[in-house]
């Protein structure tokens, strides 16, 4: 690559970082705002209907392990749009987004059906039958493997640099 390219390369890097923390900050905002604030406000005043936060926190839950996902994906383009290396940076987010995918699957599939069984608010089976939950668990084990096999390609490249 010539320095230029690299040089597009790493300011692409650093945008999608603003990209993601743009998303992270609003959506995290936007979530805060209906499944926190406005129900909180609601039960303050006496205005309005009147829910429990407690099942819409546990609702918002496989979210919010989402959207951990995109700031350490995003925090990775962050460190390579200022010249880190890539496979040390590549390895740590791809462990990082594989567990926080895994984490918002079984949230999704198991977690959120069964608290909200356990609080009272919803009634019905013990698995929630959701494919993108599954798919994305799915995707953030393999992402969590390629990650681990990213590490050990770091040390056999760094053993043989030393025989050199």
């Amino acid at each position: 690559m010539r320095q230029t390219e690299i040089d597009r390369f790493r300011r692409r890097c650093g945008q999608f970082r603003g990209l993601a923390i743009f998303m992270v900050v609003s959506v995290g905002a936007l979530m805060a705002l209906i499944y926190l604030v406005f129900p909180a406000l609601f039960a303050l005043t006496g205005r309005g209907p009147r829910e429990d936060i407690l099942p819409r926190a546990i609702w918002a839950s496989p979210a919010i392990c989402y959207l951990f996902g995109v700031w350490s994906i995003g925090q990775a383009m962050g460190e390579i749009g200022k010249g880190r290396l890539i496979q040390p940076a590549l390895s740590a987010a791809l462990r990082r987004v594989g567990l926080a995918l895994v984490a918002g699957g079984v949230a999704s599939v198991f977690l959120v059906s069964n608290l909200l069984r356990l609080v009272g608010s919803a009634k019905g089976g013990y698995l929630h039958f959701d494919v993108p939950g599954m798919a994305l668990g799915m995707i953030g084990g393999a992402l969590f493997l390629l990650g681990r096999v990213v590490d050990q390609a770091n040390a056999a490249q760094a053993e043989l640099d030393e025989m050199i």
